[in-house]
């Protein structure tokens, strides 16, 4: 079992990665948390928790750590103090703690951030970051999904580096492709744009 750091584990999709994690046979979870009082949900289901600020020292949270899923987010309110920096800094760390495979969930549009008519500040912080990733030295998979939202997945999606559309994908489904992205034979050191579409994930991401 390789011993996951899933950084942004209370987001949303966050959570869905941990249980996803937590019922592979290949990855056991560790939930990266900001705050003391978020360990509970997760420890309630044995899922081990490490804290850790991506403003602060991150060195700790990386120790006896396999392979990294980036998937925090500001919410708009830090994008550059925590969708850029903070990214930076946890690769940084993982850099040096010799991590197998980093997989970044960042975002369609993250790489022309120029274009974008709104949330430009966002997707300019995530290009920084990913660009960051890419130059790190460090086995990577980015996964840019179109907008997300909360309905039940299907399994299935499009995948192309670029899709050169719009389109959305279900937080189960981006969940599900950033967790097969950790597999030693999948996405390697690649970058690429998913929504819903009609192959499944397993076969997308092997095409």
């Amino acid at each position: 079992m390789e011993n996951i750091l899933v950084a942004g584990a209370n987001g949303t999709t966050g959570k869905k990665i941990v249980n996803l994690l937590k019922n592979s046979q290949y990855f056991q979870p560790i939930a990266m948390v900001r705050k003391e009082k978020q360990k509970e949900q997760f420890e309630k289901e044995s899922i081990k928790t490490v804290l850790g600020d991506l403003e602060k020292d991150l060195s700790h949270t990386v120790e006896n750590i396999d392979k990294v899923i980036f998937a925090a987010g500001s919410g708009g309110k830090k994008v550059v103090e925590v969708d850029q920096e903070g990214a930076k800094n946890l690769i940084n760390a993982s850099k040096k703690a010799n991590i197998k495979k980093f997989v970044m969930l960042s975002s369609m549009g993250a790489d022309n951030p120029e274009e974008a008519s709104d949330l430009k500040d966002y997707l300019k912080a995530k290009h920084n970051a990913d660009e960051y990733l890419k130059s790190a030295n460090l086995k990577y998979a980015i996964v840019r999904p179109g907008s997300l939202t909360n309905e039940v997945g299907t399994g299935k999606i499009e995948l192309q580096s670029k899709l050169n559309k719009k389109g959305s994908i279900t937080r189960d489904d981006v969940a599900q492709t950033l967790v097969r992205s950790l597999h030693d034979d999948a996405a390697i050191n690649s970058t690429f744009e998913i929504i819903q579409g009609d192959t499944l994930i397993g076969k997308a991401m092997d095409a």
